[in-house]
Parts: C-alpha cells; structure tokens; sequence
C-alpha cells in the first residue's frame, strides 16, 4: 500500500509540472575565428596558397548559388517508422533532387517520436500549432510533405499518377506491402520503365527471417538490424572489465545507426541505378536495402577472423586490438584520443609522457616485450599501456593533453561534448554546424558533409514540413487537382 500511494503522489506532482519548451540556446556564444588566425595557420604548416584556394573555392556559404548534382530528379519517399529509407532521400534531397515525402493523412508515426515521451520536448508549427519530434524534422530536409491514404482505391490511383513522373520511389514499408496493393516496382515498372525504386528495410524482403510485424503490429525497427549482424555483440567491455560498476553486455547504438548506414547504401545505389539507366540501358530497376546487410561493409573483418580460425572476436571496449596506443583515455576533465599505431608515434608518445612522469620511459621504452608492433598489441600489453598513460592524463586535462603530444607530433585530440562541438572553433568557422530557420523556429544542425565541392556542393534548403503543408502544390502539379478536389479528397479520407 506504501509503494502505491507513493507512486499516486509522483504521478499528481509529474502531472502539474509546466509543460514549457526549454529555450533556445543562442548559437554561437563567441564568434568564430577570424580570417586573419586562420590564414596563420595555413602558414605555420605550410599550406598558405592551396589552404586559401580551397577555402575560397570550398566556403559553406558559396553552395548555394552553384549548381546541383541531382536537379530536375523526381523522388517519392514513402514509409513509416523507419529512419533509412527517410535518411536515403534526405541525402538526394540535398544534392538537389525534388523529394516528395507521402505520408498518410494521420501522419507518420515518428513525427510524435521524442525523448522520454516528453512532448516538451517536440518544436511547434508556427502556421499550425503541429507538434513534431527533432528527429523526423531533420529527416525533413528538403522535402515537399503531402498526405496519401494508398489502402484506399482512390488513394492508388493517385499514387501512380506521381509515380508516372518519378525518377526514383524510396519505400520504407514492409516488405511486399506496397505489391499487395498494386502499387509496388512489378506495377509501376509496366507504365514508367525508367523507375528506380528502392526498398530500404531491417533484414529483408525475401528469405527464412525477412521482415516481419509482431502478432502486436510492432514493426521491426533499426535494434533488430543491429543484434542481427553482431555489431551489438561486438560493442561494449568484456566480461571481465567492470569500469564504473558496469562490464561484460553488449551495447548497442542509441542511434538508429543501422538505419542511416542503409540509408547512406541506399542513396549510394540509387545514384549508381540513374546512372546506369541515362547512360547505357534505359531502364530502371529495383533494389533492396537492408541495416543488417549493409552493416557487413563495416564488419567484414570479423566475419574474415571468423572464417580464419573459427573464432568469434571478443568485445573489447574501445580498444583497438590491432593498434596499441589507439583509443581513448580518461584524464582530468573528460577524455583524450590518442594514437600511436606505428614505432615513431609509440616512442613519441614516450618520450612526451616521461617529461612528467620518468617512469614510463623505464616501465614502458625499457621493456623488451614491447619493442614490436605486434607484440604491443597482445593484452597484457594493452593493460600497461593505458594503465600507465591514464596515470599521466589523470593529472592534466585535455587542454594541456593536447599541446603537450602536438608538440610531439602525435596524432591527439579530446573526446568533445555537444555542446563543445557547437562551440569548437574549427567547426564554427567552416561552418560545420549551422542555423537555418524553419516552420518549427531557429534549428541547429550539422551541415551536410557533401557540401565541401567546387561544382555542384549538396546543401540544406529547408528543414522540417508541417504534415500536408504542399497537398495543394503537388497534387495540382502532378495530378491535375485544383484547390476543390483537393479539398473534396480530404474530406473523403484519401488525402
């Protein structure tokens, strides 16, 4: 009874706090460096005429009045719960494709995603007063939103009509969904040969553990990917490591990193699909994506060390076991990366850690054991190494980590927080992080590494789209519709 009143009492007191959105931090707090210390540094390493040449030619900001890769490509983004199929278009989006992200008129259930349920958390439509969650926004990019129910006959006849113009279809439903309704690649293939569709999913569309729903109807999402190809099972401290009380689970990625490992696949091969029909056949094709597949490309040195001996490689931290020194280390504010995979580096990173501390030369440099790369590299070699190099940072923090292994010429740098990232001076002054202002208010985001191109740099339009906002616009551009039979649809329950 004790326990049930107190959880009574927690649940009245959540109920009446605020739900107020947390303010916008203003960005950035100091400004970025100014031309005049970059251009020293350009100098200072011998790179003054090409560095400037490539900032000039470079520069984040000129994107925007060059050219696009993929303008005049016609997209149709179709799916639910699933960020890879999401993550696909946004990458052509951004080289300049027109992406049409179709969603049904209720809306994708990942709009209502946000931290720990808290709708405080969500950005709010300024026209509409539409609530939606940061991650479906910044999977937004560049997309036209529109609002289709395809389960009805209308609804389908409406989608072949703008898959008659499309270049490329992205679906991210489950597998067979959008063929059992008449509107799959065997269909659409018969009346627009040129369609590249591309299906973005978790394990597969075929096959004896293809995708699935739940006797719930809980679809399979981005974990299942992740635990299917072992990157769960390699991720994490081994059984016998307890740092901080914990050791020995797997650990999987907070992001849906299977998901944007497939998306990025999945927009790699569509590219490849367009080129192939423009330049040499004429025809479109299909392609199936899946995370746990494309999570292959990454893993495939375990798979090999598999297939060598038989063994399974066991966890080992964020220990290299191929490079010893190659990881992080704990110091006196945070932690420092450092990396000392050959002889000249490992001696280096001596000979800067015994000014110090004298006895890591003795412990370290003395050692016979460890005058060999390779030899560096066995276990026990590894605990020396970090136990004693963790014994020097625990006295100095990053800051003073850093200069002290630069002057080295060791590759060092320190593990940064977010909002150090926003911050860092590099970052700002590229820019690698940046504002843009959208339905939903001022967003801070990191720009798209496909940026940085003399021709045709990718680039950020816009961000986020309240749910249907271009129903009018689409649906008149390229089925014919007018404001009144849009209009008449949406009372219907088609749109």
């Amino acid at each position: 009874m004790a326990n049930e009143k107190r959880e009574v009492e927690i649940k009245s007191r959540a109920d009446t706090l605020p739900l107020t959105s947390p303010e916008v931090r203003p960005w950035p707090v100091t400004p970025p460096p100014p031309p005049e210390e970059v251009t020293k540094v350009y100098e200072k390493r011998k790179a003054g005429e090409f560095g400037k040449w490539c900032e000039d030619n470079l520069r984040f900001e000129k994107g925007f009045g060059k050219a696009e890769a993929l303008q005049g490509f016609k997209v149709l983004d179709i799916g639910l719960w699933r960020m890879g199929h999401k993550f696909a278009s946004s990458l052509l989006g951004e080289a300049g494709a027109e992406v049409i992200c179709i969603e049904p008129p209720g809306g994708d259930p990942l709009r209502k995603l946000t931290p720990f349920g808290r709708e405080e958390y969500m950005l709010t439509d300024k026209e509409t007063g539409e609530k939606c969650g940061l991650d479906f926004i910044s999977e937004m990019i560049n997309k036209y939103s529109i609002t289709l129910n395809i389960e009805t006959e209308e609804g389908q006849e409406l989608f072949k009509e703008l898959a008659r113009h499309a270049d490329v279809i992205v679906d991210g439903h489950l597998p067979g969904y959008m063929d059992s309704l008449g509107i799959g690649y065997r269909q659409i293939s018969r009346f627009n040969p040129k369609a590249v569709y591309c299906w973005v999913g978790v394990r597969g569309s075929w096959g004896s553990y293809k995708d699935r729903v739940s006797k719930h109807g809980q679809w399979e999402l981005d974990p299942f990917s992740q635990c299917t190809n072992a990157f769960v099972h390699n991720t994490g401290f081994p059984q016998d490591q307890l740092p901080r009380g914990k050791g020995g689970d797997p650990t999987r990625s907070g992001l849906w990193i299977n998901d944007y490992v497939a998306g990025e696949q999945a927009a790699v091969n569509i590219q490849a699909a367009l080129y192939w029909r423009d330049q040499f056949s004429g025809e479109g094709q299909f392609i199936e994506m899946t995370g746990a597949e494309s999570y292959f490309d990454i893993l495939d040195f375990d798979i090999a060390w598999y297939g060598f001996n038989a063994s399974i490689k066991g966890r080992t931290g964020a220990w290299d076991p191929n490079l010893n020194q190659y990881e992080w280390n704990p110091c006196r504010d945070g932690y420092m990366m450092i990396g000392g995979q050959s002889d000249r580096l490992w001696y280096r990173i001596g000979m800067c850690i015994e000014r110090d501390y004298p006895q890591f030369g003795r412990l370290i440099h003395e050692d016979p054991f460890l005058k060999e790369v390779g030899a560096r590299n066995a276990l026990h070699a590894l605990i020396k190494t970090y136990t004693l190099t963790t014994r020097w940072l625990r006295e100095i923090n990053r800051i003073e980590a850093e200069q002290k292994l630069l002057d080295y010429e060791i590759a060092a740098g320190p593990i940064l927080y977010t909002d150090e990232v926003a911050e860092f001076p590099h970052f700002k002054y590229r820019p690698w992080i940046y504002t843009t202002e959208s339905d939903y208010g001022t967003i801070l985001y990191g720009t798209n590494p496909n940026a940085f191109q003399v021709k045709t740099p990718h680039r950020l339009k816009w961000m986020g789209r309240a749910l249907g906002k271009d129903n009018y616009l689409i649906y008149q551009r390229y089925s014919g519709l007018g404001p009144t039979k849009v209009d008449e649809f949406k009372e219907k329950g088609v749109i």
